[in-house]
């Protein structure tokens, strides 16, 4: 019974990535191509999101500063949830709706790109941040899932949006980090020259 809970999982996540590569293919090599002319015009990355999102953004900006799969120089990226004394002085002293926010128009500039991870397209703070990186005319690059929700509709035209054909959040995950990590690749193939995973 466990097993077979187990390998319907496995197939479940399979599925899903199979029927996404058809749909996320142009999303995600659009916004490699936004995170190479970010990086290469000396600009930086800021990536947010929160619980398993926020899990995700740290990884992301890991894989930039440190490496992906090959050696190059570093990359700038930051993850906004890292920081717990700047998260909670600005809960505490504002809303939680702005402890992304008001880091992006701390840190971030035209030219700069805001990587923003939601599941269900609904985070509040996530939004937010979205509405300050768009205040900066920065690109926007967001990771959602189950339709979009209200970051889909917000937008703009220069905005990349990485839209997961799912409702269960834990699937949109999966997907996500298959996206950043297709994002890592692809960074790394235009900046390197493509080559064969070894």
């Amino acid at each position: 019974m466990l097993e077979q809970r187990i390998e319907k999982n496995f197939i479940d996540s399979a599925d899903l990535k199979y029927q996404a590569a058809q749909v996320l293919a142009k999303p995600i090599a659009q916004a490699t191509e936004a995170l190479l002319a970010c990086v290469t015009n000396g600009c930086k990355v800021l990536v947010c999101g929160n619980g398993g999102s926020a899990a995700d953004a740290q990884h992301f900006a890991a894989e930039f500063v440190g490496r992906y799969e090959r050696e190059r120089p570093e990359l700038a990226a930051i993850a906004l949830a890292t920081d717990s004394a700047i998260i909670t002085a600005i809960a505490n002293d504002y809303d939680f709706t702005q402890i992304f926010a008001k880091q992006v128009r701390a840190l971030g500039t035209g030219g700069d790109v805001l990587v923003a991870i939601s599941t269900s397209g609904n985070s509040a703070n996530v939004i937010a941040a979205i509405e300050a990186a768009q205040e900066r005319e920065m690109i926007v690059i967001a990771l959602t899932g189950k339709g979009g929700g209200k970051i889909g509709a917000m937008l703009n035209e220069t905005d990349v949006h990485i839209c997961v054909p799912n409702e269960r959040t834990a699937r949109i995950q999966e997907v996500h980090l298959l996206s950043l990590h297709c994002l890592c690749d692809g960074v790394d193939a235009m900046l390197l020259g493509d080559q064969e995973n070894p």
